[in-house]
């Protein structure tokens, strides 16, 4: 299972890279990420709740009830233009990122490893 830290400045972009595929709300994102990891990342209940408040703030997702389920409304979350321009740079940014951590920690392509 990967570390929660190493992963942590990529919580935004990954609920919003499932979210560009249509509205959804925490259980759900969540059963998502674990089920597209291989059970590799299970994200914290706590650190999804404070990723879409975040999120929120920034303009990038809203939330809105939906159905309601024993008794209480889902939340659910959809995000906006401003929040897929946000997840296009990310995904640029982070083409950038493996070039330069495989520097490092490529294995055979480090040249250090030589």
């Amino acid at each position: 299972m990967i570390s929660s830290d190493i992963i942590r400045g990529y919580n935004d972009s990954i609920i919003l890279s499932i979210l560009i595929d249509g509205d959804s709300y925490g259980y759900e994102i969540s059963k998502k990420i674990r089920k597209i990891t291989d059970e590799k990342y299970i994200i914290k209940e706590t650190t999804l709740y404070s990723a879409f408040t975040r999120l929120s703030k920034k303009g990038y997702i809203i939330a809105y009830p939906g159905e309601e389920t024993f008794g209480k409304k889902r939340t659910y979350y959809k995000i906006t233009s401003e929040g897929l321009a946000f997840y296009l740079e990310k995904e640029k940014e982070w083409e950038v990122t493996k070039e330069v951590v495989d520097k490092f920690l490529g294995g055979s392509k480090n040249e250090y490893n030589k």
